[in-house]
């Protein structure tokens, strides 16, 4: 019976692909239904601490965008890639992964990326070497953020376990494993491809009046005092924002002796971005209404409802299976356990969740009882969802590169993002899982 429910599941992320956004999370409920009522079995847990999670870190990132403290932070970065333009492919995917970082969602990437192309175009850089590595960076920087759902996961499976893992164990692996991986790819991407003078395809393009002029926008200034109106509100709001990042690693690092007992991390997470989201408020007097109609606000939402139903989904066929699985799989991961990762990657090649990803497998990992250092090691093997290039910050990567350089190939899996994600991902999982045996 594990076979045909797998195939469910299987059924399940095929369609949620094709549907794109909160389908996911749809099907996976119509899944849970399927299980209980035509299989008879009960269902999983729910992710609940992981969903709440997401929803106070959503909740807090929505609202500095709302104060245009995202906005600010973009601007930050626009002004070192404009001075730098020489080192754009290593500037550009560091600005977007730092993005991430602070701000514990991927989907921050996108007012960075037309930035990204026209500082590369005007250099005469091929843009896909910044774009699709900048686009993979900013999604590999989910682990390494000490705000964002991944890292919680860890925290919250770990304490289900009664492992004494705490997000310090796990951001002193991921940040300089991420991060090293990041340069790896960028160093790769230096050459890759024809230089824009000498790439016929390209040149044949810009024989086009049409093509050529909509390769660079006309200069456009705002307003002084209009600039300077805003200024105001979005310095308070990235200021809280960023004392409420340090607090949250200030208290990981002092967990035992700030928070009462029976507290957890992942707990705390919860209150204080909920808490930073309120000061803000309170701080800027912006309008809650533009805090849901943020792209953030949305495209969080989105992540919880994908979340609650495609992990609730597998949890409930993992839970049932457990005992077939561990003893189908125990073997190998017991002779290589840093095996693991391929199955984590091999599950967010189609789960485009990193939380989502975890909260699926870390379970598995500890019920083989795979060491727990190798589980953090291997963290950033669960990013995987470049393979299929339809992801939003891909699709977004090949919309702004108007050269037309970035783009999907003729076969679909020959895109510009197949190559740096298996170099950075790759390269990111080998160098954490050496740190973690070494620090963990």
């Amino acid at each position: 019976m594990f076979w045909i429910h797998l195939l469910l599941l299987l059924a399940v992320i095929l369609i949620g692909i094709r549907h794109g956004g909160i389908a996911f999370g749809l099907l996976g409920g119509l899944g849970v239904s399927v299980m209980t009522f035509v299989f008879g079995i009960a269902p999983g847990s729910p992710p609940v601490g992981v969903m709440l999670i997401i929803l106070a870190v959503v909740a807090a990132s929505a609202t500095l965008e709302a104060t245009g403290g995202l906005k600010l932070l973009v601007k930050f970065a626009e002004r070192l890639l404009r001075k730098h333009p020489e080192h754009i492919v290593f500037l550009g995917p560091i600005c977007t992964y730092s993005l991430t970082v602070l701000v514990g969602t991927g989907h921050s990437v996108y007012p960075l990326l037309p930035v990204i192309y026209d500082v590369a175009y005007k250099k005469g850089i091929r843009p896909e070497r910044p774009m699709a590595m900048a686009s993979v960076a900013s999604q590999m920087g989910i682990t390494a953020s000490p705000i964002a759902a991944a890292a919680a996961v860890v925290m919250a499976t770990a304490m289900d376990n009664n492992l004494d893992i705490n997000l310090v164990n796990v951001l002193m692996v991921t940040i300089p494993a991420t991060f090293g991986g990041l340069l790896i790819g960028c160093l790769w991407s230096l050459k890759r491809g024809k230089d824009l003078d000498t790439d016929p395809a390209f040149q044949a393009r810009i024989q086009d009046e049409e093509f050529r002029n909509s390769l660079v926008d006309p200069e456009q200034e705002g307003s002084a005092e209009e600039e300077a109106e805003h200024q105001r509100t979005a310095k308070k709001g990235l200021t809280v924002f960023l004392l409420g990042i340090l607090s949250v690693i200030g208290i990981a690092l002092f967990s035992k002796q700030l928070l009462p007992q029976g507290v957890g991390m992942s707990v705390a997470i919860q209150f204080l971005m909920l808490s930073v989201g309120a000061i803000i408020l309170l701080t800027t007097n912006i309008s809650p209404k533009r805090i849901v109609n943020s792209n953030v606000f949305i495209a969080g939402m989105s992540a919880v409802i994908t979340i609650f139903g495609i992990a609730w989904f597998s949890d409930t066929i993992i839970g049932h299976h457990k005992e077939y699985l561990v003893d189908l799989v125990s073997g190998m991961v017991n002779i290589y356990p840093w095996s693991f990762a391929f199955a984590m990657f091999f599950v967010s090649a189609f789960l485009k969740s990193q939380a989502a990803v975890l909260t699926i497998m870390l379970p598995l990992g500890f019920a083989l009882g795979i060491d727990p250092a190798v589980l953090i090691g291997v963290l950033p093997a669960c990013y995987a969802y470049f393979f299929f290039p339809f992801y939003p910050s891909d699709l977004a990567a090949i919309s702004f590169d108007r050269s037309g350089t970035t783009a999907i190939g003729k076969y679909v899996l020959n895109h510009s993002f197949m190559i740096p994600g298996f170099i950075g991902v790759g390269s990111a999982t080998i160098i954490g899982y050496f740190i973690s045996m070494m620090v963990n």
